[in-house]
């Protein structure tokens, strides 16, 4: 189904190109004075001249609105307003709910869309950094999934290089055993700051350290054996991680640097035989063009450093070169922090170069800030640690809980622990989500799990709200016919408005991954709900009233369902 502004525009569109003699965009969007204008106008007088408001009036004349429109007035210097007939909005209402997709249509053209995010550090526990790439991915992932595109999901955890080497001898230090309780239990920056300490203050250990890396690199099977546990007991204690986040992550999604060890001497081979590679004090580097560093010079990417060993730079070229050779992915995105915007820049540049990056295919960096504490610095924890993410979800959830049994202390246990649990992680969770990914912001509980404002629990509530008016009425959701829909009020036809703009929001966001703009609609949608609650009663209303009421609250609930899913965010049937 066509969305409100799709039906505009495949009106408007010919018309202007008609007066135009040209390709013109109408350029729709809401508006205070109708339900949508039309502001291509006063553009086009300027490439062709006249009047703009006989020029609109032209427009007008030659588009096809009368079965659409009850009413389209030229404003202003050429403005065209319009609003849709009751009938049409009715009609669309009703194909939406017999649509378990709400009208909102799959992909024209699916792709192959690979998605780098999370990437935490094995033997490392997560830490509130983490937090926006992992749930900013997921969010990516579950919308453009439900879109019908193919997803490939890439963890890419750091679990290769130098520190691994001391990691290796402190296990061997402790005992296989000790070091598989002390992971086990979930206890990994203890482990790795043991493993520091002695690095840092022990000379014979650091040797030891040392030597270990160059037998873990050239393939020793003890060293490999070893790390291989390090590695498995940070993917368990990563997974509870995604459990309790409830993210799509699983262990199939797991791709460390380590699995591009094998191709990164093709990537230097590759590389050199196509002539991008120069040589800088020794190592093997490429210059992608236009980037330089303070001093004005030539910023290079190191790929083999002059010792032999292998650059940060040459796992990320084989990770995009193995994403669009062999997953065949004509959409890849990096959710990572912003200062790593000018690094992956570089990598695309020399993807491009290497002719691994060719149209269709296109590589996005989408960046975000970070999460800061009241004294608006990268938030840590009164001793200035890291703050472990667990600590802050567990936090969430308990915090969610008590609000709950305040709220409703009607249910019982197991009841309000799912629904804490969907409250304060989907908190935590919308706090992030509902901020342009590209700014920083600061993590404030209270402020999350307010039941008012622009937070996850009154979007939650405004659903289970919805939920009680049916448990109440006794009634199902209905299936509705399009005839009886009838609206008799304003505040209905505001909420209908605000319905059937879901499909063309999602459009959007599918591509800027602007997750903040499907917070605000749907932000917006339980304002406009409670305004038509408020002033529409639907029980004590009778006939084709109350029919088109209860279609309004069940389109409702279902809208806030999906977005808030879309997200990752549960919404709890009671609250």
């Amino acid at each position: 189904m066509a969305s409100l502004e799709e039906l505009l525009h495949q009106r408007l569109a010919p018309a202007f190109e008609a007066v135009a003699g040209a390709p013109v965009d109408p350029v729709i969007r809401r508006s205070q004075h109708a339900d949508f204008q039309s502001d291509a106008t006063l553009a086009l007088v300027r490439k062709i001249g006249g009047n703009p408001r006989d020029i609109a009036n032209r427009v007008v004349e030659a588009a096809q609105l009368d079965d659409l429109c009850s009413s389209v007035e030229i404003s202003g210097p050429g403005f065209i307003n319009l609003t849709f007939s009751d009938d049409v909005l009715t009609r669309l209402l009703a194909d939406s709910v017999g649509d378990e997709r709400l009208g909102v249509p799959q992909a024209k053209a699916p792709e192959i869309i690979a998605i780098d995010y999370s990437a935490p550090n094995a033997a490392k526990e997560m830490h509130v950094g983490h937090l926006r790439s992992t749930i900013i991915g997921d969010a990516a992932v579950r919308l453009l999934e439900w879109q019908g595109h193919t997803i490939v999901r890439q963890n890419h955890i750091g679990e290769w290089g130098t520190p691994f080497g001391m990691l290796v001898e402190h296990l061997l230090d402790i005992g296989e055993s000790e070091a598989a309780h002390e992971l086990s239990v979930g206890d990994l920056n203890g482990f790795y700051r043991a493993a520091r300490v002695k690095f840092d203050n022990d000379e014979t250990f650091k040797d030891r350290a040392r030597k270990r890396v160059v037998l873990l690199q050239s393939g020793d099977e003890t060293t490999l054996r070893l790390w291989k546990t390090l590695v498995d007991e940070s993917k368990k204690y990563f997974m509870t991680v995604y459990d309790m986040l409830g993210v799509r992550l699983t262990e199939d999604d797991f791709f460390g640097e380590s699995y591009y060890n094998d191709q990164l001497q093709s990537v230097v081979d590759e590389l050199g035989e196509l002539g991008l590679l120069r040589e800088s004090d020794g190592a093997q580097c490429v210059f992608p063009e236009g980037y330089k560093n303070r001093n004005g010079d030539p910023l290079p990417i190191i790929v083999k450093k002059g010792d032999g060993g292998f650059g940060y730079g040459a796992t990320d070229l084989a990770t995009i070169r193995h994403r669009l050779r062999d997953l065949h992915a004509t959409r890849l995105l990096y959710v990572v922090g912003l200062p790593q915007h000018q690094h992956l820049a570089m990598i695309y540049d020399v993807a491009r170069d290497a002719h691994w990056l060719v149209p269709p295919a296109r590589a996005e960096h989408v960046g975000h800030g970070s999460i800061l504490g009241d004294d608006g610095k990268m938030l840590r924890t009164r001793a200035g640690k890291s703050v472990k993410l667990v600590d802050l979800l567990e936090e969430a959830v308990v915090r969610a809980s008590a609000v709950i049994a305040e709220k409703n202390p009607e249910l019982d246990e197991e009841t309000r622990a799912a629904v804490a649990r969907a409250v304060g992680i989907g908190a935590v969770k919308y706090a992030d989500l509902s901020t342009d990914r590209t700014r920083d912001y600061v993590f404030d509980l209270d402020r999350m799990l307010s039941f008012e404002g622009n937070t996850a629990p009154y979007l939650q509530y405004a659903r289970a709200r919805i939920c009680s008016i049916f448990r109440r009425a006794g009634v199902a959701a209905p299936l509705p016919d399009a005839e009886k829909l009838t609206i008799t009020e304003p505040a209905e036809r505001a909420l209908v408005l605000e319905l059937l703009g879901f499909s063309s929001l999602l459009a959007e966001v599918s591509e800027t991954l602007e997750f903040h703009k499907l917070a605000h609609y749907l932000h917006g949608l339980a304002s406009v709900f409670t305004s038509f609650y408020e002033k529409c009663p639907v029980l004590r209303a009778e006939g084709d009233v109350q029919q088109t009421r209860l279609v309004l609250c069940d389109v409702t609930a279902r809208t806030l369902e999906l977005g808030l899913g879309l997200l990752g965010i549960d919404a709890p049937d009671r609250m």
